[in-house]
């Protein structure tokens, strides 16, 4: 399988995820959200509307044109900072965090 693949894969499974710890039902971000030049976007977004409709959209672009990855990616640790200081259940917060390691080591490693 190759990496996109594995990727178009971990991505599936990060909205399921999202969507099991009821983290992915929201509001689509005003367009102008988007234009942010802040890490996450988070002067405009919440980080799971920033997961979903940036980081996942992103991702699933490269995916689509079997484009080269990012350098690195590192967003793990941010996800896991704000699931804590939500009081996401510990058992989501685990769960999200995870899925988010796997495709931070798939692009970092690709």
């Amino acid at each position: 399988m190759s990496v996109h693949q594995q990727l178009q894969t971990a991505l599936l499974e990060l909205e399921a995820t999202m969507k099991a710890a009821n983290l992915w039902r929201m509001p689509t971000p005003d367009i102008s959200a988007f234009n942010s030049q802040q890490p996450f976007c988070i002067d405009t977004m919440s980080l799971p509307q920033w997961i979903r409709f940036v980081f996942i959209a992103r991702l699933n672009a490269l995916v689509d044109a079997e484009a080269a990855m990012p350098d690195k990616c590192d967003v793990a640790p941010a996800v896991a900072a704000y699931l804590m200081q939500e009081k996401v259940r510990a058992s989501d917060q685990l769960l999200v965090v995870r899925a988010v390691e796997k495709i931070d080591r798939l692009v970092t490693e690709s």
